[in-house]
Parts: C-alpha cells; sequence; structure tokens
C-alpha cells in the first residue's frame, strides 16, 4: 500500500520479486485459492530442517502443514488483493517502474483473488473483512478503466454479500453463542473474534454503495460508540482494542490498546460519511484522528509496531510488528488534507497549513500522501493517481479552485517522480449552487483521470 501512496522504484522492485516469488504460485495458488501460511511446525516432513528451540511450539497458533495450506479464511484473500491492486496502480501511473507484468496482469489477478474468495468455499466471506475498502477502490479502477465485465462481476459479488447484511440489525457483529446453540441456523456475521470491530469498514463501504442507508447509518453510530474524539494523541480516534496483543504482540496481554489496527480501518467509514454529510465536523475530528494514528506507530528507524501498551507501569510500544499492516491501509486510503470553514474557528486544515484566508484560501498540503485535497465547502475531493498536491488556492466567492502539482512530494527523496500529473475530481456531497468542478483549459481524460503534463517540475491546473 506504501507504493500505492508513494512508490519508490528500489521498493517497487522488491514487491515484484515479492509478488511473483513468493505470492503468486506459493502463498496462492493457481486456482487463486490463498493459503493461510507457508510455515509450519510438522519436524517430520521436515527432518533436515532444525525449528528454533526458544518458540514454544505447543500453542495453538502452531499449524501443522494441513493447517498452513488451508485456503478457507477469507481475511487472507483481501492482503493479497491489496498487493495486486497497489501494483496496479503504479503500472498504471508511473509504468517505467514496473518490469515484470503489465498493469493489465495486476488489475486482473485482483479480481481473479475477489472472485475466488467469494466462490461460496472461503469462510468469513460474507463477513465485513478488513482492508476491503480496497476492493471498493478496485472497483471503481475496472469502471474508470472500461472492464465492463470485471467490474459486474466483482460488483455482483459484492452485492450478494450486501443484501445479506441488509437483513440484519448489527451485521458487523459476530454473536458468540452459548454451547447448547452450537448446532442451531444462526448465523455469525462480523468477524471470526467476538470482540473484533473488523466488520464495520467492509459493511459500510458496501452498504453505502449500494443505497442501503439503514445499515450505513447503523455502521456509523457503531463506530463513534467505541472510537472517541479526545485531546490526546493516543485516544484521539483510537478505537476501543484489549485482546489483540495476545495473538500478535509480544508483550501478550490483555489491556487498552492505542492505535491497534482498528483506528485506521474504523476510521475509513467515519471519513466516507464526513465527505458525504461536510457539516459534521464530529465525524472529521473522530476520522482525522483514526487515520493519523497509524502515522505513530512507525519510530525513526522504519519499525512499525502492531501497537502502544497504555497500562501507566509500561507506556511503550510493543517490540513486534505483528498485524500493524491493516492499519497502514486504512491511513493510506483515507488521509489527505481536508480544508474547512469552521463555524467556532474558521478556515482550517487538517493535514495542511492555512497561509492565507483572504481575498482567497490558501493551503499547503503537509499530510503524508500529498495525494487527496477535500474541500468541505464544495463537497469535492480531488484526488491524485499520479503526483503530489504542492499549493491548493480555494476562491470561496467564485468557487473555483487552483492547483499546484508537482512530480513528488516533497521532502521524500527516494519518491519516483511522476510522468505527468493525473487527477480525478469527485462530487462527494451535494452543494448548493455547486457543481463538478472541471478544468478551465482543454485537459486529455484517461480513465477517469486528467493528464496534466509537468513544465520546469509542477504544473498549475485551474477548475472551475
Amino acid at each position: 500500500m506504501k507504493q500505492f501512496a508513494q512508490p519508490s522504484a528500489a521498493e517497487v522492485a522488491k514487491l515484484e520479486t515479492f509478488i511473483n516469488v513468493t505470492l503468486w504460485g506459493s502463498i496462492q495458488n493457481s486456482d487463486g485459492s490463498v493459503k493461510k501460511s507457508v510455515y509450519f511446525y510438522e519436524p517430520d516432513l521436515v527432518p533436515n530442517y532444525s525449528y528454533p528451540t526458544s518458540i514454544d511450539w505447543s500453542n495453538w497458533w502452531s499449524w501443522n502443514q494441513a493447517a498452513s495450506y488451508a485456503t478457507d479464511r477469507a481475511y487472507d484473500y483481501v492482503h493479497v488483493t491489496a498487493a495486486y491492486w497497489s501494483l496496479y496502480r503504479v503500472a498504471r501511473n508511473y509504468p517505467s517502474l514496473v518490469k515484470i507484468h503489465t498493469w493489465q496482469w495486476y488489475l486482473n489477478q485482483a479480481v481473479f483473488t475477489v472472485v475466488r474468495m467469494t466462490n461460496g468455499d472461503v469462510g468469513y466471506a460474507d463477513d465485513g473483512l478488513m482492508d476491503e475498502t480496497v476492493i471498493r477502490f478496485l472497483l471503481d479502477d475496472l469502471k474508470r478503466e472500461g472492464l465492463t465485465a470485471n467490474a459486474t462481476l466483482v460488483e455482483s459479488r459484492m452485492q450478494a454479500r450486501a443484501a445479506n447484511w441488509a437483513t440484519e440489525r448489527y451485521p458487523y457483529v459476530n454473536f458468540v453463542l452459548p454451547v447448547v446453540f452450537a448446532h442451531t441456523s444462526f448465523r455469525s456475521f462480523g468477524s471470526e473474534m467476538a470482540w473484533d470491530s473488523t466488520g464495520q469498514e467492509g459493511v459500510y463501504a458496501w452498504s453505502k454503495y449500494f443505497n442501503d442507508t439503514v445499515t450505513a447509518e447503523n455502521v456509523i453510530n457503531s463506530v463513534i460508540a467505541y472510537q472517541p474524539t479526545v485531546p490526546h494523541w493516543g485516544y484521539n480516534g483510537n478505537a476501543r482494542r484489549y485482546w489483540d496483543n495476545i495473538y500478535g504482540g509480544k508483550l501478550q496481554r490483555i489491556e487498552r490498546q492505542i492505535h491497534h489496527y482498528g483506528s485506521g480501518l474504523n476510521a475509513l467509514p467515519l471519513m466516507s460519511q464526513y465527505q458525504s454529510s461536510p457539516d459534521d465536523y464530529y465525524l472529521l475530528r473522530v476520522a482525522f484522528g483514526g487515520i493519523s494514528g497509524p502515522t505513530t506507530n512507525i519510530d525513526q528507524g522504519g519499525f512499525a509496531s502492531a501497537s502502544f501498551h497504555s497500562f501507566a507501569d509500561t507506556l511503550m510500544w510493543d517490540a513486534y510488528s505483528g498485524d500493524y499492516g491493516p492499519n497502514f491501509v486504512g491511513h493510506s486510503l483515507g488521509m489527505g488534507t481536508f480544508i474547512i470553514n469552521h463555524p467556532d474557528f474558521g478556515w482550517q486544515a487538517l493535514g495542511g497549513n492555512v497561509l492565507s484566508t483572504s481575498p482567497v484560501v490558501r493551503v499547503q498540503p503537509r499530510d503524508t500522501l500529498r495525494r487527496r485535497v477535500f474541500i468541505s465547502p464544495l463537497g469535492t475531493l480531488l484526488s491524485l493517481d499520479a503526483g503530489a498536491f504542492s499549493m491548493i488556492t480555494f476562491d470561496p466567492t467564485t468557487k473555483s479552485v487552483s492547483l499546484t502539482i508537482v512530480p513528488a512530494a516533497e521532502g521524500a527523496p527516494s519518491a519516483a517522480s511522476a510522468p505527468h500529473g493525473r487527477l480525478v475530481v469527485s462530487q462527494t456531497a451535494l452543494i448548493p449552487n455547486v457543481r463538478l468542478l472541471k478544468p478551465s483549459k482543454p485537459l486529455t481524460q484517461d480513465a477517469g483521470a486528467w493528464v496534466i503534463p509537468f513544465s520546469s517540475g509542477s504544473a498549475t491546473v485551474t477548475l472551475t
């Protein structure tokens, strides 16, 4: 996902090798099914391999080969889909960086994985899944590319899941039943673990897409019940999580975790809902806290911790990365600069610096991506498939926007330079007297993106 957000030539090369040597044909079988693991504990099968003696292999997670090679867990498929989709985005928008396959191959592999996941024989495929906002992005890209057959296929699979959720009051909750009910026909929704808040992201994304406003609202009400806004770096936007260090941490205990992946992923529904209701500043505050939270896990050496231990006798980051990855997915799919005119505080930019407010509003994006800008008074989301935003100028009177775009974000020396900017303009909310912005001068449009040539290292585009 980092390559989707800010590709680097050296990192893309490593990811290509991983996908084509380790992922495709090893983790993922030729029929599209995805193993839970390729590492297993079964000494009789590998007599020449010495398992580390410092590890207690008697725990339940010491899978034998059959358990590791099982392909019945839908959560694993989404991570594989994300890997393919991110390289599709790189190959499509930074074509010189990708050497092994075409963008079409990576896009088709992503579709192949989603279709295999929803064939009916993979467990939890009817639950909301961690990271599955990626599938929502994938569907948008299939439509933008004009790949109607694949778009229709993915959409139909997602619609079948959403139709099930529409019949449930709490489709993102997993009900733990007493033993007496173990063989009843009750259906468990939400997650493989009763305490998880992993189902909300996907249930919201597809309920909103298919216009099931009741279920979408239920999800939002659920998330804001356990994800607060608090004037504290750790608790602001921090979804309540208590148990995951037992399974993914080095210090294994039950405690309130700070910025476990619940923060980044559960912020995505809130941010999407805010962009549809840009006057709801509470949603923005919680969402921005949750989407920003995953950056605190990363130390100066680049190590990303699974979560921060909140007990007063510890107050430190866990020594394992654990399941940090989904947290970064939430960050990369949701982070941006959000320009608002707050009734109490005036012009503000979450993720940016407001340089002036009269006669026009000038904002310098300072978020980690520099790829998204949301202008609240217009209900408009500006997204870059390639390039980075350097300056945003908004005229509230004329409702025009001027953008300065550069090939790579300032301060990111390893970031690849985009051959040209690729701008997507989306209207996320209906605002009176506001129409969809378009470039004031003719530009070529390719797969839904305005193609913007650079001149002397930058480009300026006016939208009206």
